[in-house]
């Protein structure tokens, strides 16, 4: 349960984040708005479709949250939390478990109601007396049971004025269904069925509607869980207690929440950093990848500033507390994440946007056909007549292939998505992916290896570079620190054998001392071997051109005498390059953001021909840079692979993670991208484009066949051509649009990269 929060600007004026269960699409977040807004005390009301809350500013004095949650569930949603719990289970997870059995009760009765309603005689006795009474009975299953939750939300949606995608379900089912019904119980109504024929029926229609309809509910379901989890995945980050040390030396271990400002901590090696501070004690190297995505952890001792959330490796700290809990700057971040999510406007689908106008004019249409009809001739047969031409403007104006139209392309776009290694998160996430027209992208495991490799061996003036090499690798075969595995990997991947020292020196931030039989060798800066009366000034034009290629510098000493230096870097990862290009050939734009330093950034950009770099961003500055390039009027895409990226992510149009991303970047983006890492975001731009592009052609032929044939259901040509369209025509027309939407959407299986 979220918690309501004073607003910074300090008015009479609360925030309040209020957590809603039921909303279904785009419209529902309108009404549910329009409630907030009705309450008296309410400033402001957004809801966030994705996130599932509103974010709500009232004055308390006139309001609170009471009044809100009933607000809400007035208008036909739940509020949880708003009443006593009557089960210990998450109302979420029985949501979910509800909806699953639903889709599995729904395919179970839908499959055989298919086989019999399209068997059109082939299966002995499926067109007689028998096959279609089981027809009715399959298909009464399947509307009163996992059906019955779209007519409920369509009843609300009414009670409101207004039409959603639920109308589209309930009309279309409910249309089907009836007239079916009526054809197998009363068939006499029908004015042919005087003549012997028997009135066709389409329950097939109707279990396939909802039996869709639900899957893509399950879909969304799992995107918007996974939004939530990016959160929690970030508040997890930091420790819930701290090795607290008293004044009497004494050491303590305590809820973070009894931490105060100016206390010492101890971290020890291995254990995540609790707090914000300042290091007073104590040298180690600390991975910052959760706040800057960079795999180089960095060297921190006395003086230097530690984040709550930070991993550290190696050495134990003292830390005196600068910021605890919600001050930290991994509060920040997720402070960040939940605004951007709750800033993201879902994305209206079309087909909610259409219903609002569509359905109320095809009722009227229908309605004012059987008054007509009924006018014109109020005999019995009239009468029947009447009702016929109802039935078939409604059959044919059904809203079947629309409510087709945009989940049959989805499923099958994701299905080959997923066969690609490209898992996208829904139908919002396709089409804000097939508009995007800038890509920003993070570098270190998204647009690199992730980690450091040996690039440069630089011996003095007639030195040996395997021989300087393996120096090197005797210095720092015992340390762990990831540069000195590159190091130590370097050496051997070059056939040098590596031998152990007889003695090993480590200072903290400077390098490391190592003695093998009667040598000495210093690895480290610059600094450092000058106070070994080392003077490496020969070497530094080297070490300055390295350094402006990205490089991570260390000098080497032998015995007191210069003998080279060695350059570490993350390189640019083999297919980055080639993805790049396609994704300008593609007319996207593309830049870097990162939290590395500016030199190794441009390097990386350079090579692979990136023009525009922001280096050196924080998180909640990544985040800053994607909504200016959106406030610019670009469709943008994030790519990152790390905690850092989360805001980023969830701020962009489209979130995507790469490779083997933070758990919690991937519960962040929108779409993941497995394996090859970023060579396949070029894919899943054109796999998105290539899906909406179909989801368009697919409305628009349902609506070709539906306003076609309309105006010869109503019966508007009969006068000069002596045109009417039976409900039995109508039915076909309707299942052709149905299968042609179908056909349409299964092109998207032969997309290739």
């Amino acid at each position: 349960m979220e918690a309501t929060m004073e607003l910074e600007a300090g008015a009479a004026e609360e925030l309040c984040l209020l957590p809603i269960r039921g909303m279904t699409c785009a419209s529902c977040v309108g009404r549910v708005e329009a409630a907030l807004a009705e309450v008296d005390g309410v400033g402001e009301a957004t809801v966030d479709f994705a996130g599932e809350r509103a974010t709500v500013r009232f004055d308390p004095g006139r309001t609170d949250r009471a009044a809100l949650a009933r607000a809400v569930e007035a208008a036909g949603y739940s509020v949880p939390g708003a009443a006593p719990p009557e089960a210990s289970e998450d109302p979420d997870v029985a949501a979910a478990r509800a909806l699953r059995r639903d889709f599995v009760v729904a395919l179970l009765f839908t499959l055989p109601l298919l086989v019999l309603g399209m068997s059109h005689g082939a299966i002995p006795g499926a067109d007689g007396p028998l096959g279609r009474a089981a027809q009715l009975v399959l298909a009464t299953v399947v509307l009163l049971g996992p059906g019955r939750r779209f007519f409920r939300l369509a009843w609300v949606a009414a009670r409101h004025r207004t039409a959603d995608m639920n109308t589209l379900v309930a009309l279309g089912t409910g249309a089907a269904y009836g007239y079916s019904a009526v054809a197998v119980l009363a068939p006499q109504l029908f004015a042919h069925a005087a003549h012997g024929a028997q009135p066709h029926v389409y329950f097939e229609a109707a279990g396939a509607i909802l039996t869709f309809v639900l899957l893509g509910k399950i879909l969304e379901g799992r995107a918007r869980r996974r939004l939530s989890d990016a959160v929690q995945g970030l508040v997890a980050l930091q420790p819930a207690t701290a090795l607290r040390l008293s004044p009497d030396g004494a050491e303590e271990e305590v809820p973070l929440s009894a931490v105060e400002p100016g206390d010492l901590v101890i971290v020890r090696p291995g254990a995540r950093i609790p707090v914000d501070g300042e290091v007073v004690g104590g040298a180690s190297a600390v991975d910052e990848s959760t706040l800057t995505g960079e795999s180089l952890p960095v060297d921190k001792r006395a003086g230097d500033l530690v984040h709550g959330g930070t991993l550290n490796e190696s050495g134990s700290l003292r830390v005196r507390v600068r910021a605890r809990g919600e001050e930290s700057a991994l509060a920040r971040v997720v402070d960040a994440v939940r605004r951007a999510q709750g800033s993201k406007a879902p994305i209206a689908r079309l087909a909610d946007v259409i219903s609002a106008w569509f359905v109320p004019v095809v009722l009227v249409t229908a309605t004012v056909t059987f008054g007509v009809w009924v006018a014109l001739d109020p005999s019995d047969a009239g009468v029947a007549t009447a009702v016929e031409r109802f039935v078939a403007v409604l059959v044919i104006a059904c809203p079947c292939a629309l409510g087709l139209a945009t989940p049959a392309a989805i499923a099958v776009g994701t299905a080959r998505g997923a066969e690609l290694g490209v898992l996208v998160g829904g139908g919002a996430a396709l089409e804000a992916a097939s508009r995007v027209d800038t890509v920003l992208l993070d570098k270190t495991g998204t647009l690199t290896v992730g980690e450091p490799v040996l690039t440069d061996v630089v011996p003095v003036a007639g030195g040996d570079a395997d021989a300087l090499l393996a120096w090197v690798a005797v210095a720092e075969a015992e340390s762990e620190h990831p540069i000195a595995r590159a190091l130590v990997r370097g050496a051997r991947a070059r056939g040098i054998h590596v031998r152990r020292p007889d003695t090993l020196t480590a200072a903290v931030g400077s390098g490391v001392e190592a003695l093998s039989g009667e040598r000495r060798v210093r690895v480290g800066t610059e600094a450092w071997l000058a106070e070994a009366g080392v003077d490496a000034s020969a070497l530094r034009d080297a070490a300055d051109r390295l350094a402006d290629a990205g490089r991570s510098i260390a000098y080497v000493a032998v015995d007191g005498a210069l003998a080279g230096l060695v350059g570490v870097a993350d390189r640019a990862a083999p297919e980055a390059a080639a993805a790049v290009s396609a994704l300008r050939e593609m007319g996207v734009e593309v830049a870097m953001v990162t939290g590395d330093r500016e030199g190794p950034a441009r390097a990386v950009a350079l090579e692979l021909g990136i023009a525009r770099v922001f280096a050196e961003v924080r998180p909640e500055g990544k985040a800053a840079i994607v909504a200016e390039e959106r406030a610019r009027g670009r469709r943008v895409a994030m790519v990152g692979d790390g905690v850092n990226d989360a805001p980023a992510l969830a701020t962009a149009d489209v979130g995507v993670t790469v490779g083997t991303g933070a758990d919690v970047a991937v519960a962040a983006a929108d779409v993941a991208l497995s394996g090859a890492g970023v060579s396949k975001l070029p894919r899943a731009l054109r796999l998105a484009r290539a899906t909406m592009r179909t989801i368009r052609q697919n409305l628009f032929w349902a609506f070709v066949y539906n306003l076609a044939g309309i105006p010869v259901a109503a019966g508007l040509l009969y006068p000069w051509t002596g045109w009417q369209l039976s409900p039995v025509l109508a039915s076909a027309a309707m299942s052709l649009s149905s299968v042609s939407v179908l056909l349409s959407s299964l092109r998207l299986r032969r997309f290739a990269p």
